[in-house]
């Protein structure tokens, strides 16, 4: 394809799936200050006036149904539901929590005779390009920026007629590869009573202007702002909302692969999340260490196995020295079991709420360890460990 337009999206905070994404890692979070080993596979489901969180623990940490009650309503308020059917003073609550299934621990485990294994069987992916600073695809990067800016103002005061729902989506005009132009932008947010789109299209579109790149809004763009006339009515009582259900939003907005699992809610033994964050953080060093322009890893694991089945490197035409090369150097320079991943990129830490929204890639790392997997401090060892 010569040229070709792009498109991804973001979704806010306050979105149905992203409450839900927030929740599960917010519980995740709970049981890891205590507790480095528990074993976590937390769902949460929302919709109209109900909260409903399930799933399987197993920790050293005792709690109680009240405990994560708090949890949930603490999360809800956060994000802004302080009012009406779906807040934290209204919503009904209810808990599923089992324990976890022996089944599971006994392939997870180690033993005498095995290393820790893999939560489950799946694959991982990760990705990176140096189309943007944060080595991410564009379109996902701008659509975060654009969600992630109005909650900001919304929250400081600066927007109050804003509600928590919003969505955005960006597309972009590529000739040969390389991004020419945006081309178009669509912004919904919800508001309160008694704004007409107009009166939304007025104070939205600044909020654009200073979040997007002002060289690429050289030609005519096309926007779409609050295109239905009204939102009013969001979050779960507009929509259902459930844990795992916006993957392409938390990866790469479709610009590369995405293996079958969600990440949020599951403790780093779960390799559909900390593989995946593996895989981004050896693409991103890759790209980084100038050995490709871009680059897709793919990693496959079998449940209770502690070596990956796969390692799988794709450059797409722009390597500077051969795959075989990239796949020697990486498997030399990083230990891909799943103890290794925990431990190296320290994975065993309660830092995963803020990755429940505006993408799990493309984030700064923090001393406390959030985000640790978008250093490129393995670069000098990808170079060392060139065949």
């Amino acid at each position: 394809m010569q040229n070709y337009i792009f498109t991804s999206e973001s979704v806010s905070e306050g979105h149905p799936d992203k409450i839900c994404d927030r929740i599960s890692d917010a519980i995740l979070d709970f049981f890891l200050v205590d507790d480095p080993n528990a074993r976590v596979a937390c769902e949460t489901a929302a919709m109209n006036d109900k909260l409903i969180v399930g799933g399987e623990i197993r920790s050293t940490k005792s709690y109680t149904t009240a405990d994560i009650e708090s949890i949930a309503r603490k999360i809800v308020a956060e994000i802004g539901y302080t009012e009406g059917a779906f807040s934290d003073k209204n919503l009904q609550f209810y808990n599923f929590l089992n324990i976890q299934s022996p089944d599971i621990a006994q392939g997870v485990d180690a033993g005498e005779n095995k290393d820790e294994g893999a939560g489950d069987q799946g694959i991982m992916f990760g990705y990176a390009c140096k189309e943007t600073p944060a080595y991410m695809p564009a379109a996902i990067h701008f659509s975060h920026m654009l969600v992630r800016n109005l909650a900001k103002l919304r929250k400081n005061g600066t927007l109050p007629m804003l509600r928590p729902d919003a969505k955005s989506q960006v597309s972009l005009e590529y000739n040969k590869e390389i991004l020419q132009a945006i081309k178009s932008v669509v912004l919904s947010t919800q508001h309160e009573e008694g704004l007409s789109q107009q009166d939304i299209i007025e104070i939205v579109k600044p909020v654009i202007m200073d979040t997007l790149p002002e060289e690429l809004m050289t030609g005519e763009i096309d926007y779409h702002i609050n295109p239905t006339g009204k939102f009013v009515i969001g979050g779960p009582v507009g929509d259902a909302g459930l844990t795992g259900r916006k993957i392409i939003v938390d990866t790469y907005g479709g610009a590369a692969p995405h293996g079958g699992g969600a990440f949020s809610g599951k403790d780093p033994t779960k390799v559909d999340r900390s593989a995946a964050y593996a895989a981004r953080y050896l693409a991103k060093n890759v790209v980084a260490a100038d050995l490709a322009e871009r680059c897709t890893i793919q990693l496959s694991y079998a449940i209770g196995v502690s070596r990956p089945i796969s390692v799988y490197v794709n450059t797409h035409g722009t390597g500077k020295v051969e795959w075989q090369a990239i796949s020697h150097a990486i498997q030399k320079s990083f230990n891909l079991s799943p103890r290794g991943i925990r431990e190296t990129l320290q994975l065993n830490k309660p830092i995963y709420v803020p990755t429940s929204a505006y993408g799990h890639f493309g984030r700064q790392p923090t001393d406390e360890g959030h985000f640790s997997w978008e250093k490129t401090d393995l670069v000098d060892s990808l170079h060392n460990n060139l065949k």
